[in-house]
């Protein structure tokens, strides 16, 4: 499942291999509305590629996370069930979906999703925040899971956000993903998500071969910490 691991999990600063960048970013730690930016790297240079597009965080707002930056930073730690979505940079992990295939020109690790697939949320569990294939006929009962194939249409695209995956720590949050959004203004437990269009269309985008990894920030975090942590200039992101 660990497609893409960084060089260092604790590497303080976005790695020159990424390529691909998607930013989301919040007006403040309590938000739960935000914009998202897709940039690409050629030659060392940033450039934008869309948005801003409109996206939701958790309903709680934002917490700091455990990726490539973030967890060494002070303040609210996300930790499992808080409502919060991940702050910092996190590697981009497989796409799952409901469908046999990808969009139209999309070219990117995808696994078909069914009845059997689960993403285990229980910190008691030796495959907390990992990928099972249960058998759904004779489920196990000691551990909780979320199921991937859910019962509405907000699951049908998953793409992972490697957040406390190498390795997973206990209680320090599981299953972040990006997906579709179920309402203009319904926030989420600790995803980033979208509408369809916008989510299919990501998916698209998508590169293995450009390391692809998602920034999420609030504004006044990603004016403070850009340069040090190797990120795309603000105004590249609507920051002045």
């Amino acid at each position: 499942m660990a497609l893409f691991v960084a060089s260092s999990a604790h590497a303080a600063a976005l790695s020159d291999d990424c390529a691909q960048l998607i930013v989301a970013l919040a007006p403040d730690w309590n938000s739960v509305h935000g914009r998202l930016y897709l940039l690409e790297k050629a030659g060392g240079k940033w450039r934008a590629q869309a948005g801003p597009v409109p996206v939701l965080f958790g309903k709680n707002g934002l917490a700091w996370g455990s990726g490539i930056a973030g967890q060494g930073e002070p303040g609210l730690r996300k930790h499992e069930r808080d409502g919060r979505a991940p702050a910092g940079i996190f590697r981009i992990g497989e796409v799952f979906t409901y469908d046999a295939a990808l969009p139209p020109g999309a070219n990117y690790p995808f696994h078909q999703v069914t009845e059997a697939d689960v993403w285990s949320d229980d910190p008691r569990s030796p495959n907390y925040n990992r990928h099972v294939v249960i058998d759904p006929r004779n489920p196990p009962d000691n551990y909780s899971h979320e199921k991937m194939r859910g019962g509405d249409f907000a699951y049908r695209w998953l793409i992972e956000i490697r957040h406390n995956s190498d390795p997973p720590v206990p209680g320090n949050g599981s299953a972040i993903f990006f997906h579709i959004r179920r309402g203009v203004n319904r926030p989420t437990t600790g995803c980033t998500t979208m509408a369809e269009p916008d989510l299919v269309r990501l998916v698209g985008w998508l590169r293995a071969p450009q390391r692809p990894c998602y920034a999420l920030l609030t504004n006044a975090d990603y004016s403070a910490r850009w340069k040090s942590w190797n990120l795309p200039p603000p105004e590249l992101v609507g920051l002045k």
